[in-house]
Protein backbone atom coordinates (compact mmCIF):
# COMPACT_ATOMS: atom_id res chain seq x y z
CA UNK A 1 0.00 0.00 0.00
CA UNK A 2 1.36 3.67 -0.96
CA UNK A 3 1.89 5.63 2.01
CA UNK A 4 -0.27 8.75 2.01
CA UNK A 5 1.99 11.96 2.90
CA UNK A 6 0.78 15.57 2.49
CA UNK A 7 3.84 16.13 0.43
CA UNK A 8 4.03 15.80 -2.99
CA UNK A 9 6.20 16.55 -6.38
CA UNK A 10 4.48 19.16 -8.75
CA UNK A 11 5.02 19.11 -12.25
CA UNK A 12 4.70 21.37 -15.20
CA UNK A 13 5.33 24.45 -16.89
CA UNK A 14 6.54 28.03 -16.16
CA UNK A 15 6.28 31.08 -18.03
CA UNK A 16 7.44 34.49 -18.62
CA UNK A 17 6.44 37.76 -20.50
CA UNK A 18 7.74 40.66 -20.65
CA UNK A 19 5.87 43.35 -22.19
CA UNK A 20 7.49 47.05 -21.80
CA UNK A 21 9.70 48.63 -23.42
CA UNK A 22 10.25 45.70 -25.57
CA UNK A 23 8.46 41.95 -25.95
CA UNK A 24 9.84 39.05 -24.74
CA UNK A 25 7.95 35.57 -23.80
CA UNK A 26 9.12 31.84 -23.21
CA UNK A 27 8.11 29.09 -21.16
CA UNK A 28 9.74 25.90 -19.97
CA UNK A 29 9.33 22.44 -18.28
CA UNK A 30 9.95 22.41 -14.53
CA UNK A 31 9.04 20.57 -11.59
CA UNK A 32 9.10 21.75 -7.79
CA UNK A 33 9.02 19.53 -4.60
CA UNK A 34 6.14 20.25 -1.83
CA UNK A 35 7.47 19.30 1.05
CA UNK A 36 4.93 18.81 4.68
CA UNK A 37 8.01 19.82 7.13
CA UNK A 38 7.25 17.43 9.09
CA UNK A 39 7.12 14.83 7.11
CA UNK A 40 10.55 15.78 5.29
CA UNK A 41 13.23 12.41 6.53
CA UNK A 42 10.30 10.14 5.91
CA UNK A 43 9.83 11.46 2.25
CA UNK A 44 12.88 11.59 1.60
CA UNK A 45 13.99 8.36 2.89
CA UNK A 46 11.56 6.26 0.36
CA UNK A 47 14.51 6.97 -2.00
CA UNK A 48 18.20 6.19 -1.90
CA UNK A 49 19.19 9.33 -4.46
CA UNK A 50 17.83 11.96 -2.17
CA UNK A 51 18.65 12.44 1.63
CA UNK A 52 18.78 15.74 4.03
CA UNK A 53 21.89 14.57 5.93
CA UNK A 54 24.42 13.06 3.28
CA UNK A 55 25.46 13.77 -0.14
CA UNK A 56 22.92 12.46 -3.04
CA UNK A 57 21.78 13.22 -6.25
CA UNK A 58 19.18 15.34 -4.19
CA UNK A 59 19.37 17.10 -0.97
CA UNK A 60 17.46 18.93 1.31
CA UNK A 61 19.93 21.04 2.99
CA UNK A 62 18.48 22.93 5.87
CA UNK A 63 21.07 26.05 5.29
CA UNK A 64 19.41 26.71 2.25
CA UNK A 65 16.03 27.74 3.53
CA UNK A 66 14.47 30.64 5.86
CA UNK A 67 16.64 31.34 9.20
CA UNK A 68 18.93 30.11 11.32
CA UNK A 69 20.29 26.62 10.40
CA UNK A 70 20.41 25.74 13.83
CA UNK A 71 16.54 25.77 14.60
CA UNK A 72 14.40 23.29 12.49
CA UNK A 73 12.73 25.00 9.35
CA UNK A 74 9.56 25.17 10.59
CA UNK A 75 9.94 26.41 13.87
CA UNK A 76 11.24 29.63 12.15
CA UNK A 77 9.09 30.07 10.03
CA UNK A 78 6.06 29.89 12.35
CA UNK A 79 7.90 32.25 14.49
CA UNK A 80 8.44 34.60 11.96
CA UNK A 81 4.90 34.85 10.40
CA UNK A 82 3.46 34.85 13.93
CA UNK A 83 5.46 37.83 15.10
CA UNK A 84 4.83 39.68 11.68
CA UNK A 85 0.96 38.91 11.07
CA UNK A 86 -0.07 38.62 14.87
CA UNK A 87 -1.29 34.97 14.96
CA UNK A 88 -0.64 32.33 16.80
CA UNK A 89 -0.11 29.19 14.57
CA UNK A 90 0.90 25.59 15.07
CA UNK A 91 -0.17 23.59 12.30
CA UNK A 92 1.86 22.14 9.44
CA UNK A 93 4.20 24.04 7.26
CA UNK A 94 4.34 23.22 3.47
CA UNK A 95 6.72 24.07 1.46
CA UNK A 96 7.23 24.89 -2.45
CA UNK A 97 10.61 25.08 -3.43
CA UNK A 98 13.75 23.39 -5.56
CA UNK A 99 16.17 21.59 -3.38
CA UNK A 100 20.01 20.80 -4.05
CA UNK A 101 20.45 18.52 -7.01
CA UNK A 102 24.31 17.72 -7.74
CA UNK A 103 25.60 19.26 -5.04
CA UNK A 104 23.61 22.27 -7.41
CA UNK A 105 21.46 25.38 -6.01
CA UNK A 106 19.22 28.07 -7.38
CA UNK A 107 16.06 29.15 -5.89
CA UNK A 108 14.29 32.22 -6.87
CA UNK A 109 11.17 31.65 -4.80
CA UNK A 110 10.15 29.15 -2.35
CA UNK A 111 6.47 29.63 -1.15
CA UNK A 112 5.55 28.58 2.72
CA UNK A 113 1.82 27.80 3.43
CA UNK A 114 1.60 27.46 6.93
CA UNK A 115 -2.26 25.72 7.65
CA UNK A 116 -3.77 25.85 11.27
CA UNK A 117 -4.59 22.35 13.38
CA UNK A 118 -7.81 22.18 10.52
CA UNK A 119 -5.88 22.42 7.78
CA UNK A 120 -7.17 25.94 6.73
CA UNK A 121 -4.30 28.04 5.26
CA UNK A 122 -4.09 30.87 7.23
CA UNK A 123 -0.83 32.42 6.12
CA UNK A 124 1.93 32.73 3.62
CA UNK A 125 5.62 33.43 3.18
CA UNK A 126 7.64 34.35 0.48
CA UNK A 127 11.01 33.93 0.41
CA UNK A 128 12.60 35.58 -2.94
CA UNK A 129 16.07 34.78 -3.43
CA UNK A 130 17.89 37.34 -6.53
CA UNK A 131 20.79 35.82 -8.68
CA UNK A 132 23.62 36.39 -8.96
CA UNK A 133 24.23 38.34 -5.96
CA UNK A 134 22.30 35.64 -3.71
CA UNK A 135 20.16 38.01 -1.40
CA UNK A 136 16.63 37.12 0.50
CA UNK A 137 13.48 38.60 1.19
CA UNK A 138 10.50 37.70 2.71
CA UNK A 139 7.03 38.97 2.33
CA UNK A 140 4.47 37.16 4.42
CA UNK A 141 0.57 38.10 4.40
CA UNK A 142 -2.09 36.87 5.57
CA UNK A 143 -4.47 34.46 3.86
CA UNK A 144 -8.39 33.65 3.80
CA UNK A 145 -9.07 29.88 4.58
CA UNK A 146 -12.79 30.29 2.98
CA UNK A 147 -10.77 31.09 -0.95
CA UNK A 148 -8.80 28.48 -2.77
CA UNK A 149 -7.27 31.58 -4.81
CA UNK A 150 -5.44 33.97 -2.45
CA UNK A 151 -4.99 37.58 -4.24
CA UNK A 152 -2.44 40.39 -2.34
CA UNK A 153 -0.76 43.17 -3.87
CA UNK A 154 3.44 43.01 -2.30
CA UNK A 155 5.91 46.19 -2.56
CA UNK A 156 9.17 45.08 -4.00
CA UNK A 157 11.66 45.29 -1.17
CA UNK A 158 14.55 43.89 -3.15
CA UNK A 159 16.46 44.27 -6.53
CA UNK A 160 15.94 41.01 -8.22
CA UNK A 161 16.30 41.28 -12.17
CA UNK A 162 18.30 44.30 -13.81
CA UNK A 163 15.83 44.26 -16.01
CA UNK A 164 13.46 46.23 -13.52
CA UNK A 165 13.27 48.96 -11.52
CA UNK A 166 12.99 49.17 -7.60
CA UNK A 167 9.73 51.53 -8.22
CA UNK A 168 7.23 48.14 -9.04
CA UNK A 169 5.00 46.43 -6.60
CA UNK A 170 3.74 42.80 -7.41
CA UNK A 171 0.10 41.63 -8.19
CA UNK A 172 0.48 37.89 -6.58
CA UNK A 173 -2.35 35.46 -7.46
CA UNK A 174 -1.82 31.94 -5.85
CA UNK A 175 -4.06 29.28 -4.90
CA UNK A 176 -3.66 26.55 -2.31
CA UNK A 177 -1.41 23.46 -3.15
CA UNK A 178 -4.07 20.50 -3.97
CA UNK A 179 -3.90 18.73 -6.80
CA UNK A 180 -3.27 21.07 -8.98
CA UNK A 181 -1.30 24.59 -8.75
CA UNK A 182 -0.79 27.84 -9.98
CA UNK A 183 1.24 30.90 -8.95
CA UNK A 184 0.44 34.29 -11.03
CA UNK A 185 2.78 37.26 -10.65
CA UNK A 186 2.79 40.92 -12.67
CA UNK A 187 5.13 43.22 -11.88
CA UNK A 188 3.86 46.56 -12.11
CA UNK A 189 4.54 50.01 -11.93
CA UNK A 190 4.28 52.34 -8.80
CA UNK A 191 3.53 55.81 -10.74
CA UNK A 192 1.40 53.59 -13.32
CA UNK A 193 -0.55 50.89 -11.07
CA UNK A 194 -2.44 49.71 -14.20
CA UNK A 195 0.80 49.09 -16.51
CA UNK A 196 1.73 45.61 -16.15
CA UNK A 197 5.10 45.12 -17.58
CA UNK A 198 5.65 41.96 -16.74
CA UNK A 199 4.22 38.71 -15.91
CA UNK A 200 5.61 35.44 -14.75
CA UNK A 201 2.80 32.14 -14.32
CA UNK A 202 3.69 28.58 -13.13
CA UNK A 203 1.35 26.16 -13.70
CA UNK A 204 2.17 22.36 -11.86
CA UNK A 205 0.30 19.13 -11.35
CA UNK A 206 -0.01 17.12 -8.39
CA UNK A 207 1.98 13.75 -8.22
CA UNK A 208 2.20 11.47 -5.45
CA UNK A 209 5.60 10.66 -3.64
CA UNK A 210 6.71 7.17 -3.95
CA UNK A 211 10.44 5.69 -4.39
CA UNK A 212 9.54 5.12 -8.33
CA UNK A 213 8.11 8.81 -8.17
CA UNK A 214 11.53 10.16 -6.50
CA UNK A 215 13.60 7.95 -8.76
CA UNK A 216 11.91 9.31 -11.89
CA UNK A 217 12.14 12.92 -11.65
CA UNK A 218 15.69 13.07 -11.48
CA UNK A 219 15.93 11.39 -15.15
CA UNK A 220 12.71 13.02 -16.35
CA UNK A 221 14.26 16.74 -15.05
CA UNK A 222 17.95 16.26 -14.82
CA UNK A 223 20.37 19.38 -13.51
CA UNK A 224 16.78 20.95 -12.70
CA UNK A 225 18.58 23.62 -10.64
CA UNK A 226 21.19 24.09 -13.48
CA UNK A 227 18.32 24.91 -15.69
CA UNK A 228 16.77 27.30 -14.11
CA UNK A 229 20.04 29.34 -14.01
CA UNK A 230 20.81 28.87 -17.54
CA UNK A 231 17.01 29.98 -18.56
CA UNK A 232 18.53 32.85 -16.48
CA UNK A 233 21.53 33.75 -18.20
CA UNK A 234 20.35 32.88 -21.47
CA UNK A 235 17.02 34.87 -21.28
CA UNK A 236 19.49 37.79 -19.75
CA UNK A 237 21.56 37.79 -23.01
CA UNK A 238 18.28 37.72 -25.21
CA UNK A 239 16.99 41.11 -23.21
CA UNK A 240 20.54 42.84 -23.63
CA UNK A 241 20.80 42.29 -27.08
CA UNK A 242 16.95 43.63 -27.65
CA UNK A 243 18.60 46.74 -25.50
CA UNK A 244 15.55 46.43 -22.68
CA UNK A 245 17.51 49.29 -20.20
CA UNK A 246 19.59 47.88 -17.49
CA UNK A 247 18.82 48.93 -14.09
CA UNK A 248 21.79 48.77 -11.48
CA UNK A 249 21.55 47.34 -7.93
CA UNK A 250 20.66 50.15 -5.53
CA UNK A 251 23.75 49.37 -3.52
CA UNK A 252 26.17 49.96 -6.47
CA UNK A 253 24.13 53.92 -6.89
CA UNK A 254 26.35 57.32 -6.68
CA UNK A 255 25.11 57.85 -2.41
CA UNK A 256 24.32 54.68 -1.61
CA UNK A 257 25.82 54.02 2.14
CA UNK A 258 25.61 50.26 3.51
CA UNK A 259 24.14 50.55 7.34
Amino acid sequence: MTEAFASGIYTGVVRHRRFVPRGHAFTYQVYMMYFDLDELDSVLDKSPFWSTKRWRPARFVRSDYFGDANIPLKTAVLKEVNQRLGLSLDGPVRLLTNARYFGYLINPISVYYCFDREEQLQAMMLQVTNTPWEERVTYVFKCDPDCRTQRKTIDKAMHVSPFHPMEHFYDWCSTTPRDKVAIHMKNKEQASPHNCVFDATLSLRREPVTRANLNAILWRYPWMTAKVAWGIYWQALKLFIKRVPIHDHPKHKVGHTSD
